[in-house]
């Protein structure tokens, strides 16, 4: 396979596997090669073993990090302060996207970026949608109320009420009932107690009261 080749399957696509190039009756028999040869020469990023993305200036599409984070561990969603700040239920900007799933627990560092999984319990493994992210791209994202609670529930005292408000919630792209009924369906005395304080911080903020 030649290179003009190959740009012209995949260069709409942010990230591709090599699957894709394997398709039809006659595969390459020295597509490996190749590809090695070219992520040797700059020309295409390897992000995972068979996943790989266009460099610059090849690349048509700039691939979304959550994208890319779906793409490296399948069957993960993003959660956590990355899906959070996504919502703007928190104000920080956070550089690594942190994602949560069936797999083992990882951290991976990219030509694309750093993402970090985390295993969660079946039990966890709901409340997540498919959401646009331009582009035409698209990728499964925590809601903000699932996100808090997979952090919590993967962070050491999730229910401090100390640690919960120096997250400075957004309760305009929270709510703090959803939250509660999500935990208390989990199961989680843990998880609970930090929903309901979540949502008497809520009802604080609506009365105009600040945490002090």
């Amino acid at each position: 396979m030649t290179f003009t080749k190959l740009l012209q399957i995949v260069g709409d696509e942010p990230v591709f596997e090599t699957g894709l190039l394997k398709a039809g009756p006659r595969p390459d028999p020295g597509l490996f090669g190749q590809l090695a040869r070219w992520r040797s020469a700059g020309r295409i990023i390897q992000l995972r073993r068979g996943l790989y993305a266009l460099a610059p200036p090849y690349r048509k599409t700039i691939p979304h990090p959550f994208l890319v984070a779906n793409r490296l561990s399948p069957g993960s969603c993003v959660s956590g302060l990355s899906a959070l700040a996504f919502a703007g239920a928190i104000p920080e900007f956070v550089p690594e996207v942190t994602s949560c799933g069936p797999g083992r627990t990882q951290v991976r560092t990219t030509a694309l970026g750093r993402y970090s999984f985390r295993h969660l319990k079946p039990a966890m493994r709901h409340g997540y949608r498919l959401l646009e992210l331009g582009g035409e791209q698209e990728a499964f994202v925590a809601t903000p109320e699932k996100a808090f609670l997979d952090l919590a529930y993967l962070q050491p005292g999730g229910d401090d009420r100390a640690w919960i408000d120096g997250l400075r919630l957004n309760f305009d792209a929270l709510c703090g009932e959803s939250l509660e009924g999500m935990a208390v369906a989990i199961g989680s005395p843990k998880l609970t107690r930090a929903a309901r304080y979540v949502r008497s911080l809520e009802n604080d903020s609506e009365l105009g009261f600040e945490a002090v």
